[in-house]
């Protein structure tokens, strides 16, 4: 028997919006999930996780849809607008990518990444959540690090710290000991680059905020940190726009020999 789902509610959000709309138009022209699938080069499967919100409709697609139904580009329009509202299902999206990257590039002035913290270190600042189920959180948290690294095939990393990172006294030095040597350790695997931005770099673009960026096997995205929550973006013009900030933040960042060296040397601070 064919289970047959109610839409999703259009209200909710612009991706709710447009899977509901790209429903409500097959089922207008009276195209089954295989026959809507046909017109744009898709498997059955990959319509009706679009139409339930599993997966997202990308710009080829749409301007498939668009030509095909002679639209005047709505469904490429509704899909620019997707990218750039608010997504309440941004996070479980953002998660799946970091565990299929095959590279991750991120920086970070504030905090170590979760990437290369310890256990101790992310127990600590997870101590400053205000959700009711903290523990359940934390515990997300620490299972989603060793989804991305514990992989057979674990993504490359890249990362750019601010030295900012190594100065903050994170929970003293039964906490920042172990992580400076963890951070020593993450430096040396080979799908690792870890560099430091000395405070002697002066000003650099990284004080807009932290942002990752995931290279996935078809496409890249990027996320943005902000107070409270981020943004996932996948307009490939402002993915553009944090590659050229992440270069130009590394050209002030030490070489990685270097880097090594300014993290042992906060590190003899609690020895």
């Amino acid at each position: 028997m064919v289970i047959v789902r109610d839409p999703l509610d259009p209200k909710i959000s612009m991706w709710h919006f447009l899977a509901y709309y790209l429903r409500f138009t097959r089922e207008k022209e009276g195209l089954s999930l295989t026959q809507w699938g046909k017109i744009i080069g898709m498997a059955r499967s990959s319509v009706s996780n679009i139409e339930a919100g599993r997966a997202k409709l990308q710009v080829d697609y749409a301007r498939r849809l668009d030509v095909k139904f002679e639209t005047g580009g709505l469904f490429e329009l509704l899909l620019w607008y997707a990218r750039m509202a608010h997504d309440p299902n941004w996070f479980k999206q953002y998660s799946q990518h970091e565990r299929q990257a095959a590279e991750i590039k991120v920086f970070h002035g504030q905090l170590i990444p979760l990437l290369f913290q310890t256990d101790d270190y992310t127990r600590r600042y997870g101590r400053l959540s205000t959700a009711k189920d903290r523990e359940a959180v934390l515990a997300a948290r620490i299972a989603r690090k060793r989804a991305t690294l514990e992989r057979d095939d674990p993504p490359y990393i890249w990362a750019l710290l601010d030295e900012a990172v190594l100065a903050r006294r994170v929970g003293g030095a039964e906490v920042m000991k172990p992580q400076l040597e963890h951070l020593l350790e993450m430096s040396e695997r080979w799908n690792v680059i870890l560099r430091i931005v000395p405070f002697s770099a002066g000003e650099h673009e990284g004080s807009d905020g932290f942002f990752q960026l995931i290279g996935l096997h078809d496409r890249d995205i990027a996320y943005a940190g902000a107070h409270g929550g981020g943004r996932l973006i996948e307009m490939p013009d402002e993915i553009k726009n944090f590659i050229d900030s992440f270069e130009r933040i590394g050209a002030k960042a030490d070489s990685q020999d270097a880097s090594r060296k300014l993290i042992k040397k906060y590190l003899e601070h609690y020895t």
